[in-house]
């Protein structure tokens, strides 16, 4: 039961907001591209925009007050190492296999 007011987000909360659209208007252009991977390069792509989707969650849950900006930072850090992982652990594709992810 609301009482009909909205919610007004700050500067930081907006901005947080933003960052997840953004994240997850990339996973979405992304998504159509898994089906002309082999798969073992669908899976690796799928684990790469699994992580952009999970930490497009943690700037929402920022955003929302469940976090603070100190949980949101370590959440990004966890997520740009496994990034980075995955980055170094590509499967051998040939260039027409490549998404826009590498």
């Amino acid at each position: 039961m609301g009482t009909g007011r909205r919610h007004r987000l700050g500067w930081r909360a907006r901005r947080a907001v933003r960052a997840a659209a953004l994240l997850d208007r990339v996973v979405d252009s992304q998504l159509p591209l898994l089906t002309g991977l082999s798969e073992a390069s669908r899976r690796h792509s799928a684990d790469y925009l699994a992580e952009l989707v999970m930490l497009a969650q943690a700037y929402r849950h920022y955003a929302a007050g469940w976090i603070d900006r100190r949980e949101l930072d370590r959440r990004g850090r966890a997520a740009v190492t496994r990034l980075d992982q995955l980055r170094r652990e590509r499967p051998s594709a040939s260039p027409e296999q490549l998404t826009g992810l590498d």
